[in-house]
């Protein structure tokens, strides 16, 4: 795959690091003067990274203490290594392959496939047989649903090998039906539908209606068939830190909010005034709104929440099986459960295990009384013992992903005028793909222009 070493990327004289990373007035000529991009999330990082390639200067403005946006690691005075939120990487996305050094992540992958706790309390197991056929006996015995039901997985996984990533997004037949509604006229009976469908796609878009776009459920089916999902050996945010490190010293200024964008200018909260040859705004779709003209962004995106609880726990005898566990049951609150440290030893410091519980949508619980509520049906589902794990840390995550619903455009305009520009997985899918295709796209615009 393509990748961007930092040798291969032009970079500017120390001096103009210097100057633009201390900001400029409008006296400067625009030739002189950088492509400043407001947030240093995966959109605005990857549009730096194209624009600076070319040759371009830039200035990343991060109101943070770090890059990243909605992708963090925390780690702890004990040594666990936590992410903002469950979050992993799909290793087949077109735009991740492009742009992201995985050699250099490290990656450590999970098995394709899940461990399900059924309604009535039974587990069953469904190994992705497509890229383990030795497990292809147990997936067809599976309980999560029909013979049927198995095979229909398999004819969908030849169906959307068929088409690009770009084909299956942009198909308005199913850009304009619900995943549920999608699901049913496929053929799929209710009890794969909520055994299995259900707490998988509804733990990948935070959605357990599973009322988004269809389109986008086809895309994510296609890299799950496809691709392994990993995550970085040091935690998520390595993938943006890597990207980071490829720009000049003094080209993102973190800790630094803007209050104002004008024509050419944007103005800091502390009232410095900083020159552009072009704006980018790569915030999240709710500070874009504030941020941007009203004809521009009329309407900040809505969201889907999620809240993920992390449990320490003694080290497991047993090797890891490396599987995520889904919950079906449709009134728990432990939607679903990774053993982070089983994929990466490094999340957790040594004897011990790292636990990640996600509850998807809003629950009105304080922290205390979410612990509590989770440690119960852990206790339930993975023994006595679950009842004494530590708890470590709970992230609320109001905005976690934009919602996607059918019949939204699979790509909302990217250039607003001549000079401002806007990028992020709010202006398309809610995806880590879509977020890095939008920042390549706004800075192939701008070296157009």
């Amino acid at each position: 795959m393509p990748i961007l070493e930092a040798a291969q990327l032009v970079s500017p004289t120390l001096g103009q690091v210097l100057e633009f990373g201390q900001g400029m007035t409008t006296a400067a000529t625009t030739s002189e003067l950088p492509v400043v991009i407001i947030g240093a999330g995966m959109a605005g990082l990857a549009c730096a990274c194209y624009l600076h390639r070319a040759g371009r200067l830039v200035l990343v403005l991060e109101a943070a203490d770090a890059v990243g946006g909605r992708v963090r690691t925390d780690v702890t005075a004990e040594g666990f290594r936590l992410d903002r939120g469950f979050q992993v990487l799909q290793t087949k996305y077109p735009e991740v392959q492009h742009l992201i050094d995985y050699g250099a992540l490290q990656l450590q992958t999970f098995r394709s496939g899940a461990v399900i706790r059924l309604p009535n309390g039974q587990q069953t197991t469904l190994v992705n047989p497509l890229q383990q056929p030795t497990a292809a006996f147990s997936a067809l015995t599976s309980r999560v649903g029909t013979l049927p039901d198995k095979l229909r997985i398999a004819s969908l996984a030849q169906h959307v090998r068929g088409f690009t990533s770009g084909q299956l997004l942009s198909r308005n037949s199913t850009n304009q039906l619900d995943t549920a509604t999608f699901l049913r006229q496929y053929g799929w009976s209710e009890q794969i539908i909520d055994n299995f469908f259900r707490p998988f796609f509804g733990g990948v878009y935070l959605d357990r209606s599973l009322s988004t776009a269809a389109n986008f459920f086809e895309f994510v089916f296609k890299h799950f068939v496809e691709g392994e999902v990993a995550i970085p050996a040091l935690g998520m945010q390595q993938i943006p830190e890597q990207l980071a490190a490829r720009l000049p010293q003094g080209s993102i200024r973190l800790n630094t909010p803007v209050s104002a964008i004008r024509e050419l200018e944007v103005e800091l909260t502390t009232g410095e005034i900083l020159a552009a040859a072009t704006v980018v705004v790569a915030t999240d779709g709710t500070t874009a709104a504030h941020l941007l003209p009203p004809a521009s962004e009329p309407l900040p995106p809505q969201w889907r929440q999620t809240t993920c609880t992390y449990f320490a726990a003694p080290a497991p005898a047993a090797r890891p099986d490396k599987l995520l566990r889904l919950n079906a049951a449709p009134d728990a609150l432990a939607h679903n459960v990774a053993f982070s440290s089983d994929v990466s030893s490094a999340y957790a410091p040594a004897g011990q295990q790292l636990v990640s519980v996600s509850t998807h949508g809003e629950h009105g619980l304080s922290e205390e009384e979410l612990t509590a509520r989770l440690r119960q049906e852990l206790a339930a589902w993975f023994g006595p013992a679950a009842s004494q794990w530590q708890h470590l840390r709970t992230y609320v995550i109001p905005q976690a992903l934009p919602v996607y619903a059918a019949g939204q455009p699979a790509r909302q305009p990217l250039k607003l005028h001549d000079t401002l520009y806007r990028c992020g997985d709010h202006t398309a899918y809610p995806s880590l793909n879509a977020a890095i295709a939008s920042g390549r796209e706004v800075a192939e615009a701008i070296l157009s222009a």
